[in-house]
């Protein structure tokens, strides 16, 4: 009985030496992680400026499988967000400040704990090199828990550096597969739809488009309206002399609407036409690819580019349906005017009037 409480007892002063001695810990922590990323830096700047694409490299959520993402209207750049319940807690993230492909940061609540993050983009051999800053005051609980799993620099260290290597492998492969094909000529039908148009730089069409895309969605749903398949993007400019696209995201809708005016949404009619149509399966980085592969086969095939009829992109599988870009779908309609039926040939028939031989007569000789 004795020995029960001397172990007792030396359980106990263990696990207030232990409490004492964890408490004593430096509670904020900063953490620095780099790696070179095997791809261009705007590439790597825009799939880490949405909070969409986390899904797919950030260890902390693949590790939890019964993590759930909520997404508003706007989840790249600054003001984007996002929140989550998972197994081990609930959170948001939110962006402070964005410099184009140059640095981002943010800032995190994980179970009313508050961090910074801190990104940085840099040019090298290689690719880009990446470096990722983390920042933050831990409360006892977690600095316990942090203790044994070898101190907080080493756990965030560690969460930061597999999901960097997650986001290289991610990249390497979900933006670098693609395929490109043309399909031919198709009679594309009309319909109705309801549309925002923008113009900005060829480089921030996708950025817009991803920020333009769930802003119609809340749209519809407030609105009660049913789309009548996929959503689109028409280009109605593309004036590369001052690198302005202008273009309009669209919704198809079943029957025409009347907007209020002092709507930003209008709505419009596409009526039915002759494409080229040329199917991108991947990331939206190689739709330039698509359109001038489609360039292409109309020059080869002697095609003439209906000018009166604007170019079409059709998202018929997007982030919304599967989250890895390689899986992408989007199909490029490039109208053209049909193609003439060849004229018949006239061919002379051939004289088929037989003519008998003509024999010259025998000389006969008189004895």
């Amino acid at each position: 009985m004795r020995i029960l409480k001397y172990i007792f007892l030396l359980l106990f002063l263990i696990l207030v030496g232990l409490t004492v001695f964890v408490s004593t810990q430096q509670a904020n922590y900063d953490v620095t992680r780099s790696k070179v990323i095997k791809n261009p830096k705007a590439t790597v700047f825009n799939y880490i400026n949405d909070y969409r694409n986390w899904e797919t490299f950030s260890s902390w959520i693949l590790e939890d499988e019964s993590i759930k993402f909520t997404y508003p209207e706007l989840t790249s750049g600054k003001g984007a967000s996002c929140s989550w319940t998972g197994g081990d807690g609930n959170g948001n993230l939110k962006t402070i400040f964005v410099k184009d492909n140059e640095s981002i940061y943010q800032k995190m609540v994980s179970n009313g704990e508050n961090s910074e993050i801190f990104w940085k983009f840099k040019d090298t051999i290689g690719g880009t090199k990446v470096t990722w800053r983390s920042k933050g005051t831990l409360d006892f609980k977690s600095k316990v828990l942090a203790f044994f799993q070898g101190g907080i620099n080493s756990v965030v260290g560690d969460t930061n550096e597999k999901s960097l290597e997650n986001l290289n492998k991610t990249l390497d492969f979900e933006i670098n597969t693609f395929s490109i094909k043309v399909n031919g000529i198709v009679n594309r039908q009309g319909g109705f739809y309801l549309k925002q148009y923008k113009v900005c730089k060829e480089k921030d069409v996708t950025r817009n488009v991803k920020i333009m895309l769930p802003r119609m969605r809340r749209f519809f749903e407030k609105n009660s309206l049913v789309m009548n398949g996929k959503p689109f993007i028409i280009y109605h400019k593309y004036d590369r002399t001052n690198d302005l696209v202008g273009f309009s995201v669209c919704m198809p809708i079943r029957d025409s609407i009347h907007i209020s005016e002092g709507s930003d949404m209008e709505s419009g009619e596409l009526k039915p036409y002759t494409a080229l149509k040329t199917t991108l399966t991947g990331d939206y980085s190689h739709t330039q690819q698509t359109w001038n592969k489609a360039y292409q086969h109309i020059a080869k095939n002697n095609l003439v580019r209906n000018t009166s009829q604007q170019i079409i992109e059709v998202y018929s599988k997007n982030m919304d349906d599967i989250k890895s870009p390689s899986k992408w779908v989007t199909e490029v309609y490039v109208p053209v005017y049909p193609k003439a039926a060849p004229r018949p040939v006239y061919r002379k028939p051939a004289d088929t009037t037989v003519v008998a031989p003509v024999v010259a007569p025998t000389e006969t000789t008189t004895p």
